[in-house]
């Protein structure tokens, strides 16, 4: 097998096989699909950047009305019409709008972004990322001083609590949408969101279980803004803590982790498993959910763009269900199950008891 990659690799690489592949009839369909791809890896950060571009103009509100000419976008935007013109066509081809006898209107993927207000946040989200990885090399390397690492409140540097309550609260309705559709929470009686952030995640559930009692456990500025939150209802209490050092709170039969996991190494993962272990009353579920690795036709999603994002962010990783699952084991949980969402690319669910 080691000689026949090799062999392949060589012919792949040669400039003469790449020519004749292109040409060739049987061949060339494959060869044009796979230098597009080859494209797509290079020019990645442009696209993301055109993105970019729409989102801080505020252009998919602007256009969502009804199409508009490129002049009046211009004059609206202060962007001079011949750069108008650019990001236009730039847009266009990547399907975010579509431009019919000189007036825009919203593409297929445009129109679905317009209807997810999370992704919007995102890539405003992204401007630290992207300055995180201006230099990969210096990230690999741990030479630079990250933004993501500042961002994030437990990363221990003061963090941007209220920052980060705002774009959880801006991208967990797509998440939440997604598990609760697979996982009955009405059966249970008190919840409890360790992670929970600005308590999104927990209004959610109260939704589906309208007789549970709902607990929020969450550094103590982030609880704090979750408890201010729900002031006013009495089936909500906020606990602010950090688990590496305080115990959880106790009396829920449901705990849910959502997007907590994969931000933390495997010995704090197991720590924090270990106490919501310990947290949960006998037979207890726990519910875990967030993008996994190796979702199928999804696969970059958790090796490239969390590999680097969570590198970046100065702890975690992307794991494999199978990875999770023997963390959930060593932690003391039985019943393991995996169970499939509609949209595994945005998260994975995993139950287990206690």
């Amino acid at each position: 097998m080691t000689m026949f990659l090799s062999w392949r690799d060589r012919l792949l690489g040669h400039a003469g096989f790449q020519r004749w592949a292109a040409r060739n009839v049987v061949t060339r369909g494959v060869a044009r699909r796979e230098a597009r791809a080859l494209f797509d890896i290079c020019a990645g950060f442009v696209y993301a950047r055109v993105l970019a571009a729409w989102v801080g103009l505020d252009l998919f509100a602007r256009v969502a009305a009804g199409p508009v000419r490129v002049e009046d976008l211009a004059v609206a935007c202060a962007v001079p019409e011949a750069a108008m013109g650019v990001l236009v066509g730039a847009a266009e081809s990547l399907r975010l709008l579509r431009v019919r006898r000189g007036a825009v209107r919203l593409g297929v993927l445009g129109a679905a972004l317009r209807g997810n207000p999370g992704i919007a946040a995102m890539v405003g989200h992204h401007r630290l990322f992207y300055a995180d990885v201006a230099d990969p090399v210096a990230l690999l390397r741990g030479t630079v001083e990250t933004e993501l690492g500042k961002f994030w409140p437990y990363r221990g540097q003061g963090g941007a609590s209220a920052a980060y309550s705002a774009l959880m609260a801006a991208t967990q309705p797509m998440i939440a949408g997604e598990l609760l559709d697979v996982y009955d929470v009405s059966r249970h009686r008190v919840v409890l969101d360790v992670g929970g952030g600005d308590g999104s995640f927990l209004s959610a559930v109260a939704l589906r279980a309208p007789a549970a009692r709902l607990m929020l456990f969450d550094l103590p500025a982030v609880a704090a803004q979750a408890g201010a939150r729900f002031a006013q209802n009495p089936r909500f209490s906020a606990h602010g803590g950090d688990f590496t050092v305080d115990r959880l709170p106790a009396g829920a039969d449901l705990i849910t982790l959502v997007r907590v996991l994969h931000d933390h190494d495997d010995g704090k993962a197991l720590v924090l498993l270990g106490a919501v272990h310990s947290a949960l009353e006998p037979g207890g579920v726990l519910l875990l959910g967030e993008p996994m690795a190796g979702a199928a036709g999804a696969e970059p999603i958790g090796a490239a763009y969390f590999g680097f994002y969570l590198w970046a962010m100065g702890s975690g990783r992307a794991r494999r269900p199978d990875e999770i699952a023997a963390l959930l084991r060593a932690a003391g949980f039985t019943k393991i199950q995996v169970r499939k969402t509609s949209q595994p690319m945005l998260t994975g669910l995993i139950t287990a008891e206690a």
